[in-house]
């Protein structure tokens, strides 16, 4: 399965240069060449320090595994908050406010995460612990851009033939399998365990359907049309409106709820602003 998996990251990679998508997602073109080259070295050294000649050997796959496992968290950060963009990227407005709300979570997390690590005897296995807590902060954000796809992909009318909902799909899963067979794998348990060829296997379906959606025609992209009233566009105008500097003198009665209020002033505002354009013509 191993094999396969480097073989599958491998047909991505090609499918994936071939097509030119590395100038639509500059992050994930950097994460996919480092799983491209380093996952059949790391697996060549897994088999040489397995053997029982190759005991002495063990420091040369545990260093650089961890190396690029912490160089992955990293990158799939800014793969998550690259997907995220790439969702919203018809609406600039949400976009730009999105990812401040993004970076503030992923903040949040990365400090959750790393602050359960004790360093109090630094050692070896702090290098473990360390990189283990950077992943799951970034799994954490996948998860919320799964949680996200699912309950918004009908409002912002996207597809699910769309790459960037293929690729947000696939991080989601991988990461949810992350966090569950982290709980239920021992961490003495044997490659050829029954959870480890499970955990496995969604990798394989994962990688798989990335083969998939890269080599399927690559749909053109339209531009979304919606009616102006849609909740969707209110929200769009009212984050491009944050932080301009727009000053108006809004009312608000006692009982009144604030969001509601803050969309009929902007009605207002764009009203205002079509009149005298109107005017003006």
């Amino acid at each position: 399965m191993s094999v396969v998996e480097c073989a599958l990251w491998a047909t991505l990679g090609f499918l994936f240069w071939k097509k030119g998508l590395q100038k639509r997602f500059p992050a994930l073109s950097v994460y996919l060449a480092l799983r491209v080259v380093t996952t059949p070295v790391l697996l060549g050294l897994l088999y040489v320090q397995a053997q029982p000649w190759g005991r002495q050997y063990f420091p040369f796959y545990f260093y650089p595994y961890w190396a690029v496992y912490i160089a992955s968290a990293i990158t799939l950060f800014f793969v998550t908050l690259e997907i995220f963009r790439s969702v919203l990227s018809a609406f600039s407005g949400l976009m730009r406010l999105g990812t401040v709300v993004f970076r503030w979570v992923a903040l949040v997390s990365a400090v959750a995460s790393l602050g359960s690590i004790s360093y109090t005897h630094p050692n070896v296995s702090l290098i473990p612990d360390f990189a283990l807590a950077l992943m799951r902060s970034v799994s954490i954000l996948e998860l919320c851009l799964l949680a996200f796809l699912g309950l918004c992909i009908n409002a912002l009318q996207l597809s699910f033939k769309d790459l960037a909902v293929g690729f947000g799909l696939g991080f989601g899963f991988m990461s949810a399998n992350d966090l569950i067979f982290a709980a239920l794998i021992p961490g003495n348990s044997s490659l050829n365990a029954p959870q480890q060829i499970a955990y496995e296997a969604v990798i394989l379906l994962s990688v798989g359907m990335w083969v998939v959606y890269c080599g399927m025609p690559e749909r053109v992209r339209k531009p979304v049309v919606m009616p102006a009233n849609s909740t969707i566009y209110r929200w769009n105008e009212i984050a491009s409106a944050l932080g301009h500097g727009t000053k108006v003198a809004v009312q608000q009665p006692a009982n009144g709820f604030f969001l509601t209020d803050v969309e009929r002033v902007v009605e207002k505002v764009l009203t205002r602003n079509l009149q005298g354009n109107e005017s003006k013509s």
